[in-house]
């Protein structure tokens, strides 16, 4: 088997993924923008010297029920080792002694209950607008039930918000709006959705958009990024169809796509990890279509750490969230370099042969 450098990979066009045009009514399409270390570079936000804590964004995820509990700790680690200064997790009431335990650096925050474990939904949604956040991430790891669906829908809708906070919408939140038709004519938030195959198409389904093969969704790459692309455009939010080389669609029609193909991630909970790296973009003020780029990227920089030590297989989700400030220090030393810094660091490397 021939040697896999961790590929840190010279842009293949110097284009800002920012700057992707929207193309013109009946023109084809242009192809996905392949990321790179350089793009992603581009858009991680600084880290002022003087920053504190509140500098560097307050992220609330909404995530965890007792038989998915792991879910929201990764979440939150996720978030944390990404940059964010604050990370609350809120669950429903009774489970709180029990998170509080688990959760080191994250706060917690009781969400009001109708049935044990069961979040009473206008109580809840009043708490949680209540309290100061700059992004939210909803869905990891949450009890289905018609009570979860009516919290997404109240919190897509953010009735009352002069400026609603951007949100991560992710599993279980996912599947809840899969059942609520039109639910875009009705959100208002900015979201940045992360969906894997099957997710896609049951909200492809809801929406009345032709669902296809969850196979086709899964190893066709050109038909991966036409989906998401029309689905983005159609729903007017960031949509993340994730799997290998990873699509991120954004409303204006373009599209970006990570290169990574990387079996060690697939195993339970990496999702997650993902959508708390999101999240945590955003509260440190990246737009949705950044945060999904950089987040995306960040994400597989981190796997593909991992399996340079441990291989193919045995990755844990909880590796994934100890390579992210590694990743992220290698990307900002091509950031500083970039500006003409001085700050020692890794630098970019000319792919090996082979590598893509």
């Amino acid at each position: 088997m021939a040697d896999r450098p961790l590929g840190f990979r010279e842009p293949a066009k110097p284009d800002s993924p920012e700057a992707a045009a929207l193309p013109d009514a009946g023109a084809a399409p242009s192809p996905p923008l392949t990321l790179d270390d350089r793009l992603i570079a581009g858009l991680l936000p600084l880290r002022p010297a003087r920053g504190h804590k509140g500098t560097f964004g307050k992220l609330l995820v909404i995530a965890g029920s007792i038989d998915y509990a792991g879910a929201a700790l990764l979440v939150c680690r996720a978030a944390g080792r990404s940059g964010a200064g604050l990370v609350t997790l809120a669950i429903p009431e009774s489970l709180q002694p029990l998170f509080a335990a688990k959760v080191v650096e994250a706060t917690t925050m009781a969400l009001p209950e109708d049935d044990v474990e069961e979040v009473d939904p206008e109580p809840a949604l009043a708490r949680i607008l209540d309290h100061e956040h700059d992004a939210i991430v909803l869905g990891p790891g949450l009890r289905p039930g018609l009570a979860t669906t009516e919290l997404v829908r109240e919190l897509l809708g953010a009735a009352g918000e002069v400026a609603p906070a951007p949100i991560v919408l992710d599993a279980e939140a996912l599947r809840s709006m899969a059942t609520l038709g039109e639910w875009w004519a009705a959100a208002t938030r900015p979201a940045v959705l992360t969906p894997h195959p099957g997710e896609f198409a049951r909200l492809r389904a809801g929406a009345g958009l032709d669902p296809g093969s969850e196979d086709d969704l899964a190893g066709d790459d050109a038909a991966r990024a036409d989906a998401a692309t029309i689905a983005a455009v159609r729903w007017g939010h960031v949509v993340v169809l994730k799997g290998a080389r990873t699509v991120i669609a954004d409303p204006d029609g373009s599209v970006s796509v990570a290169p990574f193909e990387n079996p060690a991630l697939a195993t339970g909970g990496t999702g997650d990890v993902l959508a708390g790296v999101i999240g945590s973009l955003l509260a440190q003020g990246l737009t949705p279509g950044a945060a999904a780029r950089a987040g995306v990227y960040l994400h597989g920089l981190a796997g593909e750490l991992v399996r340079e030590r441990l291989g193919d297989a045995g990755l844990l989700a909880s590796d994934l969230t100890e390579a992210l400030p590694v990743v992220r220090k290698r990307l900002a030393a091509i950031a500083e370099r970039e500006r003409g810094g001085t700050r020692l660091g890794f630098a970019a490397r000319t792919p090996a042969r082979g590598d893509s």
